[in-house]
């Protein structure tokens, strides 16, 4: 039936955003990228949407969809922090800089430092080979999902081009600030952390009340900080999800 085929026509377009993103991503456009990123997490969300709504689950669809996040959330996000480690280093490591012209075989326009970001690309794809045999992560997640981490690393060229508060670029362009995050990125993607799930099986208040109040804060913090919110709300759902989980209130 061809309503079958409806999901993988979502999880291709969210491949097809992420192939965009990637191609920016490697050309510096770090802006477009992080956009072509939440259209590609836009599609990612309604691929699920409509295998359940149309009852068409299926193997095939699980494989393909771990196969488009691994680019819109895990290549894009790695390429995007090592263009910015690159940048916050000014296109020169100083002494981290190996004198690559002295081998006329190679010849690189970013510091050897700025491959720290690519940690982040392998650390999603543990993640989601992981995601795929975890039969504990139905409902809810053990680890940060690879687009909350997508949107955390893509947020900061956002947060630099449209909110560009010296304190703030002084942070992001830090290279020690950059690296510190690409290390606790990769931690969160694996952690053994239980987060609870974002979907509602019913509208009932007391069942989910939690989610109704992550949705408040994001909607006051995006009101008030703009871009800033985006990674400050995936670190407060981490934060939140493991004091629920260790209260037991969930």
């Amino acid at each position: 039936m061809l309503k079958k085929f409806v999901p993988h026509f979502f999880t291709l377009l969210n491949l097809l955003s992420g192939c965009v993103a990637a191609v920016l991503a490697v050309q510096n456009h770090l802006v477009f990228a992080a956009v072509f990123v939440g259209v590609g997490i836009f599609f990612d969300f309604f691929d699920g949407f409509f295998a359940r709504m149309l009852k068409v689950p299926s193997e095939l669809g699980l494989q393909l969809d771990s196969l488009a996040d691994m680019i819109t959330s895990g290549l894009v996000p790695g390429i995007v922090m090592m263009q910015l480690i690159s940048q916050s280093l000014g296109g020169n490591a100083g002494i981290f800089v190996y004198d690559w012209e002295t081998h006329p075989m190679f010849h690189f326009d970013f510091p050897p430092l700025a491959l720290l970001g690519l940690l982040i690309t392998l650390a999603s794809a543990y993640r989601l080979a992981k995601f795929n045999i975890d039969k504990r992560q139905s409902s809810s997640f053990v680890g940060l999902p690879t687009p909350a981490n997508a949107i955390m690393i893509v947020s900061l060229p956002l947060i630099a081009a449209y909110q560009a508060f010296p304190r703030i670029l002084a942070l992001i362009f830090n290279p020690w600030f950059l690296v510190g995050l690409t290390f606790l990125s990769t931690a969160l993607l694996n952690a053994e952390l239980p987060l609870f799930g974002l979907k509602f099986k019913s509208w009932d208040f007391k069942t989910n009340w939690y989610r109704y109040l992550l949705i408040g804060i994001a909607v006051f913090s995006f009101f008030f900080f703009q871009f800033l919110a985006l990674p400050l709300l995936i670190l407060f759902y981490v934060l939140f999800s493991a004091t629920l989980h260790f209260y037991h209130l969930e």
